[in-house]
């Protein structure tokens, strides 16, 4: 902080910020502004506090300065001002990550009454989501009942593709949080999961079509089996990826969603796609 001069101009705007080093190291009959290049990374005194610590982990500087909407240096942000800053963002992402509304005090200092609040909203709309799932299962229960093994292996496949989406949406929301993608490169990353999830796919359902066979003991159900893991895992992924960008072009944060939703959203659609499979093959 102390080798950094903040150069102004006469109405107090920002217009480069000068290393001593380079100022002690210019002719001592040199002027100020033939040794700026006017290149410089500014926050604005109305960004989001993550944008200041986004800006400094990029650029790994030890301080920014701080300018208003006319670019009049109003102030600096020091990387000890950022520490406290970054953990309580971490904490917050951590907590929307699992539909948790974010506290505004430590756990230890919150009382069961604000965790309830914080915690009832999100688990009221996943109920309303799950009770598609137990509608989904009622629609097939006569085909369940004259093919009873299938309801043993409905938890292994429904709960891979949840897993598989729930890490798909984790790591789109970081992605997009540090800057690491833009809402619009959605087709590159959305690509690139689906491909992943072919090959998580076809991995998971070799083990589990063996493990369908060894426990059910007929190849129908092998094959079931392994199709709907390839498929759910397919869908998953790709649908895991998509959803943040979703949610951004919403004004949604998707941090916010993101996880809790796609799991149980991949209940409805691989308890659809396990029966699909399932009626095909066995009708």
């Amino acid at each position: 902080i102390f080798n950094i001069l903040y150069v102004t101009d006469g109405n107090g705007k920002l217009v480069d910020i000068l290393r001593m080093r380079r100022l002690i190291m210019a002719p001592p009959s040199t002027v100020i502004k033939d040794i700026l290049n006017y290149q410089f990374v500014s926050l604005s005194a109305y960004d989001d506090r993550e944008v200041a610590v986004e800006k400094i982990q990029r650029y790994d500087v030890n301080a920014l300065p701080v300018v208003d909407s006319e670019g009049v240096l109003v102030g600096i942000v020091t990387v000890d001002d950022i520490m406290d800053v970054a953990e309580e963002e971490v904490t917050e992402d951590i907590q929307k990550g699992v539909a948790v509304a974010p506290l505004e005090t430590r756990y230890s200092a919150a009382s069961p009454a604000q965790l309830f609040r914080k915690r009832i909203g999100w688990l009221l709309i996943l109920i309303f989501v799950n009770l598609i799932s137990a509608g989904v299962i009622s629609n097939y229960e006569d085909f369940i009942k004259e093919f009873i093994t299938l309801a043993l292996f409905m938890p292994l496949v429904i709960a891979s593709g949840g897993n598989c989406g729930a890490q798909s949406a984790t790591l789109m929301v970081r992605a997009i949080a540090i800057g690491d993608h833009a809402v619009g490169d959605w087709i590159k990353a959305v690509s690139k999961e689906t491909f992943v999830g072919v090959l998580l796919g076809t991995a998971m359902a070799v083990i589990a079509a063996i493990v369908a066979k060894l426990y059910g003991g007929d190849y129908h159900i092998a094959i079931i089996v392994g199709l709907s893991m390839i498929s759910i895992v397919f869908v998953a992924n790709a649908f895991g990826a998509l959803l943040p960008f979703i949610l951004s072009r919403l004004n949604i944060d998707p941090a916010a969603a993101s996880t809790p939703l796609i799991t149980s959203l991949m209940d409805v659609l691989g308890l659809i796609i396990y029966f699909t499979i399932a009626v095909v093959i066995l009708a």
